[in-house]
């Protein structure tokens, strides 16, 4: 077993994310335990909490890398330079594919919770606030006579209802097969949110 000067804390802690992640890859959220994070590194579960908090921070911290993955696919679409209805698919279409292509990340994300007396640290608010203002900056342009705060709140109304759709599709009740059809959902989700929205 590797001995705790072997490696800087830098180090084991991206040891520790990179073995926690694959273990989520391979076994979902249900399969993480700080155990068998230490066990893969070749230390001790002492030693993983002299690097993390406890088993929470370990989790907020993969959650935030798969959250920057997340953000940089959703950035490909440039809202400048399309229809701000067409940027809004290309999110949300953005969006299906990496729930698709990484599912167990993407719903740890979600699936985890932190217990009754803690709330999420600043930092890591600040990542999922990233996701709702691209949706902002595409929907604003639609806006019309529509508040700032009218804005804020259909960009998590229709958000909500992209992220369903992925919920439903990654666990087979939608009575849909193959992501094209996901997709096409949810492009009509959303094209027919934006008719409301906007009037038309």
């Amino acid at each position: 077993m590797a001995r705790r000067s072997d490696h800087s804390r830098e180090e084991l802690r991206e040891m520790a994310l990179t073995a926690a992640e694959k273990i989520v890859v391979e076994q979902g959220y249900e399969g993480l335990s700080a155990r068998k994070v230490a066990a893969q590194i070749g230390y001790t579960v002492g030693t993983l909490y002299l690097v993390f908090e406890n088993i929470d921070d370990l989790i907020l911290q993969i959650n935030a890398r798969t959250l920057d993955r997340l953000h940089a696919r959703m950035t490909q679409p440039h809202a400048n330079s399309i229809d701000p209805r067409d940027y809004l698919v290309q999110l949300g279409q953005a969006y299906i594919r990496f729930a698709d292509e990484d599912p167990h990340r993407w719903a740890m994300v979600f699936e985890h919770r932190l217990a009754e007396d803690r709330s999420l640290p600043a930092w890591y608010q600040e990542k999922v606030a990233r996701m709702f203002a691209m949706v902002e900056q595409g929907l604003q342009p639609l806006a019309g006579r529509h508040s700032q705060d009218d804005v804020l709140q259909a960009s998590r109304a229709l958000w909500g209802g992209v992220h369903g759709i992925c919920i439903l599709a990654l666990s087979d009740n939608l009575g849909v097969a193959g992501v094209d059809s996901v997709q096409q959902l949810t492009e009509s989700l959303i094209r027919n949110y934006l008719k409301g929205f906007t009037g038309d």
